[in-house]
């Protein structure tokens, strides 16, 4: 890991820290998503949904709070790992606790549908909280306190659901594929200052190898991790490659946007949390509402015209950051922004639909677990492009243009794989 920075005083400001050190936070989260998502999926199914998500949320609410107390960048990149390896418990679980309390097709269409647009709900709230509060301690401190507070609740609110299969933990494919999946971000990440150095290269070769001695495991085990015969169904490889180009194209881009409007454009954290929220909040209102499409528009189908909105909202923000102008971003935000949604209603229901019900919690974590990989390459990809050029307008058009040939290819993909 590179040397992060660190202020003279001895506290970290997230918002001045290096773009080096920017390309760590961001994908800090991500990587314990990452790697743990498959991991609490499988976990959650076998040993119980409600206790995985209830660990889980109290997990996040104790990382946040530390993530409030670094003292350095260094400290708080290591809480939003963290974070991520419990928000990966609470992800997985969730869906596999939505399986269980609404079993028939119709109940799981508008309860997936509610969990995606809250997904983007927390996108639009985010940015806003973190602009209002006075410091993004506070925000973390907040945060964390509204975690405990939930796993509170969760005690008394949420049933247990479980599909036990027998046998022990597959702890061994769990840690060797945690290792793989952290190798691999590891790679993403430092790739940003060069894809052709050692470090790159040694850390891409760690990631294949350990996958393969994954799959040996996997194939060895009594109860693997992931049934790899999963691999030869359509729907499930569909599903994985719509978690993976959503983290590339869209939650890449979008993930970096924030910077770059206070860097390119001047603009306030709160006047650029403004801006996303526009996109954010109507990905979050065609998300809710998206259950109306159910029997007329096939999901693969509304995967494809999500990703398809997403590339023409971004190609009409092309030229904007040159021009100095935010106004010229609001078509592409409105046009993307209900792409998002129809990305965000479809993701959860393909996921829990493409493997057997008592998987589902990990069928959630294996989609997820591409949708942070895809995340984690994005931001990397997006901030490399930024800063590739002298010119921060040139860099931003190029970024742009990748995500929008990367959204294409996740159209193609999704509409071809039924």
């Amino acid at each position: 890991m590179p040397q992060l920075d660190r202020p003279a005083s001895g506290t970290v400001d997230p918002a001045s820290t290096s773009l080096s050190a920017q390309a760590w936070l961001l994908n800090g989260t991500p990587l314990g998503l990452a790697a743990l998502l498959l991991v609490a999926g499988s976990l959650a199914d076998d040993y119980g949904r409600r206790r995985v998500f209830l660990a889980g949320i109290l997990a996040l609410g104790i990382t946040t709070a530390l993530g409030a107390l670094a003292g350095s960048t260094w400290l708080f990149t290591l809480a939003r790992v963290a974070q991520g390896a419990a928000s990966a418990a609470l992800l997985a679980s969730s869906l596999g606790l939505l399986v269980h309390a609404f079993p028939t097709p119709r109940e799981r269409l508008h309860a997936t549908g509610v969990w995606g647009a809250f997904v983007s709900g927390g996108t639009a709230v985010g940015p806003m909280l973190a602009g209002a509060l006075p410091g993004w301690r506070l925000v973390y401190g907040v945060l964390g306190a509204a975690a405990l507070v939930i796993a509170v609740l969760g005690t008394r609110t949420l049933t247990e659901s479980r599909a036990p299969r027998g046998g022990r933990p597959d702890l061994s494919g769990a840690a060797v594929f945690s290792l793989a999946l952290v190798s691999l971000v590891a790679a993403l990440t430092l790739g940003r200052d060069g894809w052709l150095r050692t470090p790159v290269w040694l850390l891409l070769a760690a990631a294949v190898v350990l996958l393969a001695v994954f799959g040996l495991v996997e194939h060895h085990s009594r109860t693997p991790m992931i049934d790899l015969s999963l691999l030869r169904r359509p729907r499930f490889l569909g599903s994985s490659a719509a978690g993976l180009f959503t983290g590339l194209a869209v939650i890449g881009m979008f993930s970096y946007l924030p910077a770059l409007l206070q860097r390119g454009m001047g603009l306030t954290v709160l006047d650029s949390a403004w801006l996303i929220l526009l996109w954010s909040g109507l990905s979050f209102a065609v998300a809710l509402q998206a259950k109306r499409l159910s029997g007329r528009v096939a999901a693969r189908h509304q995967l494809a015209l999500g990703f398809v909105l997403h590339a023409v909202g971004v190609l009409t923000m092309l030229g904007a950051f040159g021009a100095g102008s935010w106004t010229r971003l609001l078509p592409g935000l409105v046009v993307s922004g209900v792409g998002s949604g129809l990305l965000n209603a479809a993701l959860p229901l393909v996921s829990v639909d493409s493997v057997p019900p008592d998987r589902a919690a990990m069928g959630s974590g294996a989609q997820q677990t591409f949708r942070y990989i895809g995340s984690c390459a994005g931001v990397a990809l997006t901030i490399a492009l930024v800063t590739s050029s002298g010119s921060l307008s040139h860099g931003a058009n190029a970024a742009m243009l990748v995500s929008v040939a990367l959204a294409g290819a996740g159209a193609a993909t999704v509409a071809t794989l039924k």
